[in-house]
């Protein structure tokens, strides 16, 4: 594979800064075998990185098992001023971790910079829940006792993280892992490991422990991370990613018992009732399908306009995402990168084609570019009927389906028929109408007149096949955390 020729002298120097070796035990640790990172908006080469073997799988989990214990006993406080100071640190090299990040992943700097801020939140937020953990102390009913109920670390964590937003799905999990006194092994994806490998690098300067947090490139997640899963010294698994891939681990973890977090795939309804602000129902529905290129979990997959308004709406969405500018990430007013590999492409032509076949009509966009590169163009569909397969699997791809409805229990039987429930967005003038439709969503998460709700001050997390537990918010510590109680006979 050839490297890329065409980097600018900038882009070359952001990528000369990343480690290319394992994070292991406060050390880095180059391996033989090496994987391919490519630039999906060319596909040439961008760097090699180590790629981790089975064996150095072990050596993270023996690391993190090791400082396990001494981790647990730093002062709450030590650990927040950690993640503080990791906090302070990815914001003042946000334009460095930008580039890196839309080299790898493709998405434009803007949204890269967005992500570099909401992934550092992540470490501040969890800085101050690092010093709030509760417990308590109650009178037994039947007198003659206390109960003392406190909170302890569950111990060493494995951390899977996904492609799509590299740096923050990890801050989203290391966060919350160190705040509560857990060390933990870091898996990224090995389409986009340079953000994580970054971010190892600067833990460390901002002195994390050795062993605190590892990290594990591997062209081969399987064959690394099931020995792992199945070791009695790891007592947690976060994942992000697919339903498919979480079954699977969650039919390991079963075999320890394991506490595990999963967040999984996701098919959001995007409702838009006829009194709505159809200016703030199109600029939410822009938000919520074309963040990161479609590429996200909580992008809208489906969406249903009463069918008043059905006409227009599609009219104004599909002059928005046609007017959108594609190209490299890099290149000045890039709204619509790449996306991630020629699978993902073929994926989303493979959706539309059929979603035309069963009778939707195109009304912007439905043609994959030519190479080089993996891009295909911001598309409407109206008229999509509810059998087309991209009603019922995730798109991953700026394709924005339109259907009509006419009534609100109608809309909500068919938003709510899916095995996912990550999230769902409802766009009304009428606040009892929005907080009944609201209610009767069978998702983790609404977003009532805005097209973005992710936030590390609130729990994300999903219901049914999008996933168990939640990440951020008041609770997102307590998934690293194992309540006990103690009986204190007086």
């Amino acid at each position: 594979m050839l490297a890329d020729t065409t980097l600018a002298a900038t882009e070359r120097e952001a990528l000369a800064t990343v480690p290319t070796g394992l994070y292991l035990g406060g050390r880095w640790r180059e391996t033989a075998a090496r994987l391919p990172v490519t630039d999906p908006a060319t596909g040439a080469l961008l760097r090699e990185v180590s790629d981790a073997s089975p064996a150095d799988g072990l050596d993270a989990l023996t690391a993190a098992a090791d400082a396990q214990a001494d981790w647990a006993r730093t002062p709450p406080r030590d650990r927040s001023d950690l993640l503080m100071s990791a906090h302070r640190a990815l914001l003042a090299d946000t334009e460095r971790l930008a580039v890196i990040m839309t080299l790898e992943m493709g998405k434009p700097l803007a949204e890269a910079r967005g992500e570099i801020a909401y992934a550092a939140e992540f470490f501040r937020w969890f800085a101050e829940e690092a010093v709030r953990m509760d417990g308590g102390y109650l009178p037994a009913p039947g007198g003659g006792s206390r109960f003392l109920v406190t909170k302890q670390p569950v111990g060493p964590s494995l951390l899977i993280t996904p492609w799509n937003f590299p740096l923050a799905m990890g801050t989203r999990k290391i966060g919350p892992a160190l705040a509560a006194g857990c060390t933990c092994v870091v898996k990224p994806a090995e389409q986009t490991p340079l953000s994580m490998l970054a971010l190892a690098d600067i833990l460390d300067r901002a002195g994390v422990p050795a062993g605190v947090v590892n990290v594990l490139t591997t062209s081969d997640p399987g064959a690394v991370m099931t020995p792992l899963i199945l070791d009695d010294r790891s007592r947690k698994l976060s994942f992000t990613g697919s339903t498919e891939v979480g079954k699977r681990l969650l039919e390991q973890c079963a075999r320890t018992v394991m506490r595990t977090s999963m967040e999984l795939g996701g098919n959001a309804p995007f409702l838009v009732f006829e009194d709505a602000d159809l200016d703030a129902a199109v600029e939410g529905a822009v938000a919520a399908k074309m963040r990161n290129i479609g590429q996200a979990c909580t992008a809208a997959n489906r969406i249903f306009v009463q069918r008043s308004v059905a006409e227009e709406f599609a009219g104004r969405l599909a002059q928005r995402l046609a007017a959108l500018p594609m190209g490299r990430g890099t290149e000045p007013g890039v709204v619509v990168g790449p996306l991630i590999d020629g699978a993902a492409v073929a994926k989303v032509e493979r959706l539309v084609a059929d979603a035309v076949r069963r009778g939707a009509t195109v009304r912007t966009g439905g043609t994959a570019l030519d190479g080089p590169g993996h891009f295909y163009p911001a598309t409407v569909l109206t008229d999509v009927p509810d059998d087309a397969e991209l009603c019922h699997t995730e798109i991953f791809g700026p394709v924005a389906a339109i259907a009509p409805f006419d009534t609100e229990d109608e809309v909500i039987a068919r938003a709510n028929a899916t095995p996912y429930g990550l999230v769902s967005y409802v766009f009304t003038e009428n606040l009892r109408r929005g907080l009944r439709v609201c209610e009767a969503m069978e998702t983790g998460m609404v977003g009532l007149n805005q097209g973005v709700v992710s936030n590390p001050a609130a729990p994300f997390g999903g219901v049914k096949e999008s996933g168990l537990g939640r990440e951020g918010g008041l609770t997102g510590i307590d998934e690293f955390l194992e309540t006990k109680y103690i009986g204190v006979r007086l």
